[in-house]
């Protein structure tokens, strides 16, 4: 059994237009949203062996701040450059080449790539992972390469607004 955890960067700065997208920080609620998440991981015992984020300003500053708050050290995130812009074909080849000793794992990514691999894995109808959203799933693989629509099931869809108040 494998745990893969599908995480939409937080919300993202569009103040300054003489940025690339890649290069886009988190805004004000996103520096909130994020380390309040990654608390909320920590919360519930949650500590994924393998983090992984796409190189955009924004995935990789939400990662940062999970690692912060789940205490793990930064050295430990690895940035795949499949990740920016992807969808869910390209999400689902970097998923299976992940190392198999790894029993869990943390992609930082962006939609509709993200929400689209989701409802594959789970053949959900989640409309849309909101930016900062969590889709908690349970694997039934001993590799990482078997993930497919037939052997996963959702185990949480956690997100922001959900906990305001």
């Amino acid at each position: 059994m494998k745990k893969l955890y599908l995480v939409r960067h937080a919300k993202s700065s569009w103040e300054n237009n003489n940025l690339k997208d890649i290069e886009r920080p988190l805004n004000k609620r996103g520096e909130r949203d994020a380390p309040f998440m990654g608390k909320l991981m920590k919360e519930n015992n949650i500590k994924p062996v393998l983090m992984i984020a796409s190189p955009a300003e924004r995935a990789l500053s939400t990662a940062k701040y999970f690692c912060s708050e789940m205490d793990i050290s930064k050295k430990h995130l690895l940035i795949d450059n499949n990740l920016y812009e992807a969808g869910r074909k390209d999400i689902l080849k970097v998923i299976h080449q992940f190392d198999n000793e790894k029993n869990s794992a943390m992609i930082f990514s962006h939609n509709p790539g993200l929400t689209d691999t989701a409802n594959f894995l789970t053949n959900g109808e989640i409309s849309d992972i909101p930016t900062c959203g969590i889709v908690s799933l349970n694997c039934k693989i001993n590799s990482w390469n078997e993930l497919d629509n037939t052997n996963c099931e959702l185990d949480f869809f956690e997100f922001p607004k959900k906990h305001s108040k």
